[in-house]
């Protein structure tokens, strides 16, 4: 199979874990922030949710946030009503820091997920260790013994724990460990389309227990309605908001779209007759 530009970034990052001489096992950490699951889950009976993400550059399309600060962006979030943050800290790639996060931390009380490239216990421990809620788990990134053994390790610390899939065989690889939060990225990680089809059937596979998360592709609340319909619980938008001149105001268009979404009846419909499929 073809490389992805995921291949790369994953690569970078297990040589940088490899030269961690750090014991995990003499480490105590307890996350303490606020569960942006519980958050979300608090926001259904309304509608869906907004993860508004802080994104200083990307691979393919170059700088996105111009400005030093990113304490504008993070008071536009709150101000548009998300319901938590989303913070690349892989500086490499992406332009950003584990500061950026603490910048959103210690000056909002909105849940937030660390976006990073998730490969060893101590990057878990360190998730939680700089005021994360949330640690993001890429299962593309993780092998069938990584993505358990670090999912138990947040969950044992009170960390949340996001499991990114892009089809069906990695949503049960989720599912199947007993993830609770699932992301799945509509963005295919070969060809760099957004493929809406493709994740309405991921979502359509995960039991209705499981918190939904749309990733990747949003850039209208027409856009975000369709997802929710589809039975996502929240969508997660990053380049649609920092280049944004309003981000407040495009946060606020995006939440509560929830006039045709499907009620928990048929999502248990749609899990019963995947499990029949299988």
């Amino acid at each position: 199979m073809a490389a992805t530009y995921l291949d790369a970034i994953v690569a970078a990052h297990r040589r940088r874990a490899s030269v961690d001489s750090r014991d995990w096992r003499s480490r105590s950490v307890q996350a303490d922030g606020p569960s942006l699951r519980d958050s979300i889950l608090a926001h259904r009976p309304m509608g869906n949710s907004v993860i508004a993400e802080v994104k200083r550059r990307s691979p393919s399309k170059g700088e996105l946030w111009a400005e030093d600060s990113i304490e504008p962006l993070r008071d536009a979030y709150v101000a548009g009503g998300a319901t938590g943050v989303s913070v690349l800290t892989d500086s490499e790639f992406f332009g950003g820091s584990v500061g950026d996060l603490r910048t959103v931390r210690t000056g909002s009380l909105l849940p937030v997920l660390r976006k990073d490239f998730t490969v060893s216990i101590n990057d878990v421990l360190d998730t939680a260790e700089i005021g994360a809620s949330c640690v993001l788990l890429i299962a593309a990134a993780l092998t069938s013994e990584e993505l358990p053994a670090l999912w138990r390790v947040a969950r044992d610390i009170g960390l949340d724990a996001l499991v990114e899939v892009h089809d069906e065989n990695e949503a049960q690889r989720a599912v199947d460990i007993g993830a609770s939060m699932i992301g799945v990225n509509q963005r295919d990680l070969h060809t760099f389309l957004v493929d809406t089809e493709r994740a309405n059937r991921v979502v359509a596979s995960l039991p209705p227990d499981v918190v939904r998360v749309a990733e990747s592709g949003f850039h209208t609340a027409a856009s975000v309605e369709l997802a929710a319909s589809a039975g996502f619980d929240a969508v997660l938008v990053g380049e649609a908001f920092v280049t944004s001149t309003e981000p407040a105001t495009m946060v606020r268009s995006f939440l509560d779209r929830k006039s045709t979404r499907l009620n928990s009846s048929h999502r248990c419909i749609s899990y019963a007759v995947f499990c029949l499929k299988k």
